[in-house]
């Protein structure tokens, strides 16, 4: 991303961090992105129902110009309010607020290096389990490998809906879909769980424990102490 910035173009560089911030290496004003978000839900770990946004001042200033209609969120009227002395021109989720104040609190406890250093190992865990039961990562690429969500090509005679409805109805385990071109066959996993005995439902040949095993022996090596317990 940071490269990007290198080059100094005029256009803006717009991140969609909802899966990504606080959870893995980003770096707004070092790497020149102009307009970030994020969601509560994800590497927050709060309820869904807050979008934080965070712009540059070449954003602000583009705005000031942007023909684009705004319904539901204006920088301005926020800025607008903020000058005066208040934050919110309306009424702000309370409790989301507080919510989000003790996750803050509990990410800094940890020590940001340490939370993305955890996505990292449990990133790989994940994707070591994913080969050991025998299927293959959508992205194949490590530059491209997600700590926080992988995608998992279904076997072609496997429709991952199947798996998904499976886990839901049998294992309350909540798996994403694969969308539009991948719809039917992919996976998103965020954990692993049950996951192994979901595609053994399924008609996949999975050896039961391989996936678990395989990500269990990689972050028993590699799973640091805890700094604070020691």
């Amino acid at each position: 991303m940071h490269h990007i910035y290198e080059y100094n173009h005029p256009a803006l560089i717009l991140v969609d961090g909802v899966s990504s911030i606080c959870a893995l290496d980003f770096r707004m004003d070092e790497w020149g992105i102009d307009v970030a978000l994020t969601g509560s839900q994800k590497a927050l770990s709060l309820p869904t129902g807050m979008g934080i946004v965070c712009a540059s001042p070449k954003a602000l200033e583009a705005a000031k110009s942007a023909k684009s209609v705004r319904v539901f969120f204006d920088w301005n009227d926020y800025l607008k309010f903020y000058k005066m002395g208040t934050y919110w021109p309306y009424t702000p989720s309370i409790q989301l607020l507080y919510g989000l104040r003790e996750a803050l609190d509990l990410l800094f406890e940890e020590g940001l290096d340490n939370v993305i250093a955890r996505h990292s190992r449990l990133g790989k865990a994940t994707r070591l389990a994913v080969g050991a039961c025998g299927l293959k990562n959508c992205t194949q690429k490590e530059e491209w490998f997600s700590d926080t969500v992988t995608a998992v090509v279904v076997p072609s005679h496997i429709n991952s809906a199947d798996i998904v409805k499976t886990a839901w109805k049998r294992y309350n385990l909540s798996l994403g879909l694969g969308l539009n071109k991948v719809a039917g066959k992919l996976q998103l996993l965020g954990c692993l769980s049950d996951v192994e005995m979901v595609l053994k439902d399924v008609g996949y040949p999975v050896k039961l424990g391989s996936g678990v095993a395989a990500a269990a022996a990689f972050l028993q090596n590699f799973t640091p102490m805890i700094t604070s317990r020691i």
